[in-house]
């Protein structure tokens, strides 16, 4: 049982909540709130490289030290995202996360599946990733889906012959999002109507807009319903942020978190590239922002620190993107949804974490 201030559905209670794998019961209770705990949805985070040291794209069992690392700043489930890399790479990835989707490490956040970020990418809008790009395939992608399920799909439209599978990849269940691209805000427009989901990093790795060209992320301030945005405050600017809120109603925040997260300065790897994390961010040795070192529950603050109010940048952590993926009994606190916690001290800092029922030991390895 916790008690606490609680964000159900229906807006905020005091009280408490009964759980096992699953909530059981919500009750109110006035004298619950008095030890000045919060408890939110766990944080669902639909972009992730790497933790502790490790990357996705090393395979074996670097999606279980992810899954461990991320489960200590209250994301209870997550996707494991790959970068650009020639075949053979992507599917070792891919086979070293099919274990950790199929069974929950103990500890760590539930990995929901795969975010193939790469290689169905534009060349000339790769930022930091390497440059293995491939053209996309139906054959590809259904091989890749065999080794391990993929739920997103990161791609460049206007790259030849992308635009024509979108259709028949939201036939197969995935979610496809606009990346790493220089398209046109009416390739954009294209995509969407082709059935486009959402786009990734907003404004990172896109065309930007200008009022004569309003490029790619125009098209998405226009037009999306759900966006993916990376809050670190370094990525995005305050103002951009806030433009982003104002216009895309789902607007979901993701950490694009890297093999440095959770580790001090130094050398790190992203995928086959070399990366250094300085002054709280990652970077290329050209300077060149590369991933992040960001963390849910500093991405909660961040969106608290902006003027969203708790219940705001809860959602845009928790429920929206759980809702992107269609885990409509992950993101929120009702009975019968997974028993995905978080729970916050006045600082908005985990001092609770659970994962399915289970309580996460928020001691750093």
């Amino acid at each position: 049982m916790l008690h606490g201030r609680i964000l159900t559905p229906t807006g905020w209670i005091t009280g408490s909540i009964g759980f096992g794998q699953r909530i059981q019961q919500i009750q109110e209770d006035p004298a619950a709130g008095q030890n000045g705990l919060t408890i939110l949805p766990g944080f669902v985070d639909l972009h992730v490289h790497g933790a502790s040291g490790v990357d996705i794209m090393q395979g074996g069992d670097a999606g279980a030290t992810v899954a461990r690392t991320h489960a200590r700043h209250g994301t209870t489930s997550l996707l494991g995202t790959t970068l650009t890399a020639k075949e053979p790479s992507i599917r070792r990835a891919l086979a070293g996360l099919a274990g950790v989707i199929a069974a929950r490490p103990t500890g760590g956040a539930r990995m929901l599946g795969v975010h193939l970020e790469g290689p169905f990418l534009n060349l000339h809008r790769l930022g930091a990733q390497p440059p293995d790009v491939m053209v996309a395939s139906m054959e590809l992608v259904r091989s890749l889906n065999g080794v391990a399920p993929i739920r997103v799909l990161t791609l460049a439209p206007e790259v030849d012959g992308h635009l024509q599978l979108i259709p028949q990849l939201k036939a197969m269940g995935i979610r496809v999002q606009i990346g790493h691209s220089a398209g046109t805000y009416e390739d954009g427009v294209a995509a969407l109507n082709a059935g486009v989901s959402g786009f990734t990093h907003l404004f990172n790795g896109m065309t930007g807009m200008d009022h004569y060209n309003p490029g790619m992320v125009g098209a998405a301030l226009a037009h999306a319903e759900y966006a993916e945005v990376i809050p670190d405050l370094m990525h995005v600017s305050a103002g951009a942020l806030r433009s982003a809120l104002r216009t895309i109603p789902r607007l979901y925040g993701v950490t694009d978190a890297t093999s440095a997260t959770g580790m001090p300065d130094g050398e790190y790897a992203l995928g086959t590239q070399r990366v250094f994390k300085c002054l709280g961010c990652v970077r290329l040795a050209t300077g060149s922002l590369a991933g992040s070192v960001l963390t849910m529950d500093q991405a909660l603050r961040n969106f608290v620190g902006l003027g969203l109010d708790l219940a705001d940048a809860s959602h845009r952590l928790s429920l929206y993107p759980a809702d992107y993926l269609g885990e409509i009994q992950r993101g929120r606190l009702a009975p019968g949804a997974w028993a995905d916690m978080v729970v916050l001290d006045a600082e908005l800092r985990p001092v609770a974490v659970y994962v399915e029922g289970e309580a996460i030991d928020l001691s750093p390895n």
